[in-house]
C-alpha cells in the first residue's frame, strides 16, 4: 500500500476544485462548448498540455452518452494561449458499451483568425461497469515517502522564468531523478513523483489526464533544458482511482532527431494502474 503524501488540512471536493472550475466548459449550441483557458495551468505562458486534454475531456464527456474517458489521443497542432476557446465535438460512433467522439479546441490570433489548438478522438465508456480480473506483471514505482522526496519550492526554477502550474500541483519529486537539478543529470531519462492537486482534491478520471503530463519533462535528466512541446499524446484509463496520493513515473528509452516519447504509469493509493500513456515531445538540442 502506497506511503500517504502529506494533505492540506482542508480538502477540496470533487466538482468544487479549482481543477473542476478552470476545466468547466459551458454548452453554447450542439457540440460547441465555450472555457476560458486558465493561465494558471501554463508554463513559459503555454498552456500545459494535460490541462488542455482535460478541458476537451470535459467536453466529450457531457457531449457523448457515456461519461469516463478511457482512451485519448491528442495531437497538438498550436501552442494555446490563456484566455477564450471553444470546444467543438462530433459523436462519431455510439455503442451499448463504449462510444467515439473527436473534439477541437479553438481560438483567434492576434489578426483575428481561428486557429485549431489542439485536436482529439477519444473512446468512452462506464469504468464502474469493468470486470474486477486483473492479471498484469506491471508493479508501482518504488519512490521514497513523500517527506523523502522534494518539491519545486526546494529548488531554483528550472525554466527560467517559472512555471504557473507548479502552484496548483503537490508534486514530490523522487530525489533519484532529481541530478538536473542539481546540474548532474544522470542520463537515465527517467522522472517519479508524488502526484496531487494542491487544494487536496481527490484524483478522477480527468485529473489523470493531467497527471501523465505533469512531471518535468524526462529530458532534464538526459541533460537538455527548456521547454519541451508535446507533439501527440496517448491516454489510457483503466480504472477510477481510490482517493489518496498518486505516484507517477516517466521514462524516456530513445532521443533522436530532435524528438524523445515519454511513457507515463500513474498509479493509485490503491497500488492499481489506473493510467498509461505515451507522448511524442520535440526537444531543442544545443
Amino acid at each position: 500500500m502506497a506511503e500517504a503524501a502529506a494533505a492540506p488540512a482542508v480538502r477540496a471536493a470533487v466538482g468544487d476544485s479549482e481543477f473542476d472550475r478552470d476545466t468547466a466548459v459551458t454548452r453554447r449550441g450542439p457540440g460547441a462548448y465555450d472555457i476560458d483557458l486558465s493561465a494558471g495551468w501554463s508554463i513559459l505562458g503555454a498552456v500545459n498540455g494535460g490541462y488542455l486534454l482535460a478541458v476537451l475531456g470535459r467536453a466529450l464527456g457531457d457531449a457523448l452518452p457515456h461519461a469516463d474517458p478511457f482512451t485519448v489521443s491528442a495531437h497538438y497542432l498550436t501552442a494555446s494561449r490563456p484566455g477564450p476557446a471553444v470546444v467543438r465535438t462530433e459523436a462519431v460512433r455510439t455503442g451499448r458499451t463504449l462510444s467515439t467522439g473527436q473534439a477541437s479546441l479553438f481560438q483567434y490570433d492576434d489578426e483575428g483568425n481561428e486557429v485549431e489548438r489542439i485536436r482529439v478522438l477519444a473512446s468512452y465508456g462506464d469504468l464502474d461497469a469493468l470486470p474486477g480480473d486483473v492479471r498484469t506483471s506491471a508493479e508501482p514505482p518504488a519512490i521514497p515517502p513523500a517527506e523523502q522526496c522534494f518539491g519545486p519550492e526546494d529548488g531554483p526554477d528550472p525554466l527560467d522564468g517559472g512555471s504557473a502550474i507548479t502552484e496548483r500541483l503537490r508534486l514530490r519529486l523522487d530525489p533519484a531523478t532529481l541530478g538536473w537539478a542539481l546540474g548532474k543529470p544522470s542520463g537515465r531519462g527517467e522522472m517519479r513523483a508524488w502526484f496531487g492537486l494542491a487544494d487536496g482534491r481527490d484524483a478522477d478520471p480527468f485529473s489523470l489526464l493531467l497527471a501523465v503530463d505533469a512531471l518535468p519533462p524526462t529530458a532534464f535528466e538526459l541533460g537538455l533544458k527548456g521547454w519541451v512541446p508535446t507533439v501527440e499524446l496517448t491516454v489510457h484509463v483503466r480504472c477510477r482511482p481510490a482517493p489518496g496520493p498518486l505516484r507517477v513515473s516517466v521514462t524516456t528509452r530513445n532521443l533522436a532527431g530532435g524528438f524523445l516519447e515519454e511513457d507515463a504509469e500513474v498509479w493509485d493509493s490503491a497500488d492499481r494502474l489506473v493510467a498509461q500513456s505515451r507522448q511524442l515531445a520535440r526537444v531543442r538540442l544545443g
